[in-house]
């Protein structure tokens, strides 16, 4: 089936010369008023009309993941939908983001969803099933949301919003039959449905871990071959902080050897160094702990207080309010999921509170007490356990991110007609 109609030769466009350039007001239903509608005006539908029973609202905030979900709705009763009927949604409807920073995203509203009403935040799209695939011209619009494409389509004010009359008029590349556009369509779902697998897996687990956690690192659960009293003492007793370098920032340097470690590199667990200040060569009077080794412990002092890493790549060098920690009566793996347990973070969090900028003391961290075993090879078999679940975590991450960026590819690939598939 032939679907040039309501398109242009699509070959000026980049794409196959047997696909069209429709515009997205000609992919919905012939003789079919408001296939294109938004919410109704501010004043039409507020907070005074809100019921706690009756036509779901529909709102952006549903669909600016990509993935249309809704923790909570709110309702209007029956008469106020039908005021407002203009503004009605259905399950199988495109809903898009029509204004604030994420305008342009969208979800497709489930099927077996029952009928809402849009908010003044969003709007529809209703595809004519007949001509075309629903979920392929969702694709092609997250895709040109997530590119930027979408971006000349709004208006200037306050806070972005879409021009409805401009997305009308905006032309989608479209394959020449349904049966096409389906199979990419589905090619694409089922790349989601694989990623989004992994995404319950990695939370799945990250529960399995924080649980893990609490139990072995409280003594509720001994691990086989262990007993005895564990025993309360201060981080101070077991460990040194060391401060870091007071660097200048006229000596960085963007083609420097070094990697400057700042609090902003300090994230919840592992080491950012996707942006990091760099110097050419290390200070005359730098110390020795300031020049870090791999597995080194960091915990932040400032901003996003106790936040605990380990060092992940050589040349790096310890910036002030960056604290080094320096295990000598305990097992160094096992401090590590000590400070990285979430009762610890509270409570830095909590010493940290109520200045303008929260900073933590050297003695807010060494006055810390933790439970711990006093043997040390319990110790390290307890780190043991908890470092070889977050290296399955970590390997389900990067299956996760190349995931990703397979779908993306798949993307850019598919929904150009540089891989055909019928």
């Amino acid at each position: 089936m032939g679907i040039s109609e309501g398109g242009t030769d699509a070959r000026s466009h980049g794409f196959p010369v047997d696909w069209a350039a429709v515009a997205l007001e000609d992919v919905t239903p012939p003789n079919r008023k408001n296939g294109i509608v938004d919410g109704p005006f501010g004043s039409n539908l507020k907070s005074i009309h809100y019921r706690k029973s009756g036509v779901p609202i529909i709102t952006s905030g549903f669909v600016t993941e990509g993935v249309f979900h809704a923790e909570k709705y709110d309702y209007v009763d029956h008469s106020k939908f039908l005021e407002e009927r203009r503004s009605a949604v259905s399950a199988g409807d495109i809903v898009m983001a029509k204004i604030g920073e994420r305008c342009g995203a969208s979800a497709v509203m489930p099927h077996g969803h029952e009928p809402g009403i849009l908010s003044g935040n969003a709007l529809k799209i209703t595809v004519d099933e007949a001509r075309y695939s629903t979920t392929y011209i969702w694709h092609v619009l997250w895709n040109s949301h997530k590119t930027g494409k979408l971006e000349g389509l709004r208006t200037v004010g306050a806070q972005p919003a879409l021009s409805m009359a401009s997305l009308k008029k905006f032309k989608i590349p479209v394959p020449p039959t349904k049966a096409e556009q389906q199979a990419i369509a589905t090619a694409l779902s089922d790349a989601d449905a694989y990623i989004e697998s992994l995404e319950q897996l990695i939370t799945k687990k990250r529960q399995i871990k924080q649980g893990v956690m609490q139990d072995l690192l409280t003594g509720k659960r001994r691990l086989p071959g262990f007993e005895g009293e564990w025993k309360a003492r201060s981080i101070g007793e077991l460990a040194r902080l060391m401060n870091g370098y007071a660097f200048k920032s006229q000596t960085y340097d963007a083609g420097g050897q070094y990697s400057v470690i700042t609090i902003a590199n300090v994230q919840d667990g592992w080491m950012d160094v996707s942006e990091c200040s760099k110097v050419v060569a290390l200070p005359t009077d730098l110390q020795s702990h300031q020049l870090l080794k791999i597995g080194d412990i960091l915990v932040s002092l400032t901003g996003n207080v106790g936040r605990v890493c380990r060092v992940s790549q050589p040349e790096c060098l310890l910036n002030q309010r960056v604290g080094k920690i320096l295990a000598y009566d305990v097992d160094e793996d096992f401090l590590f999921w000590v400070l990285r347990n979430r009762s610890f973070l509270n409570a830095m969090m909590a010493r940290a509170a109520g200045g303008a900028q929260p900073n933590l003391s050297k003695y807010d961290i060494l006055e810390y007490e933790v439970n711990l075993p006093n043997n040390r090879d319990e110790q390290s078999a307890i780190a043991s356990v908890l470092t070889d679940i977050q290296g399955e975590l970590d390997l389900l991450a990067l299956k996760l991110s190349k995931a990703r960026h397979l779908k993306e590819a798949m993307m850019q690939q598919l929904l150009t007609g540089k891989i055909r598939l019928v």
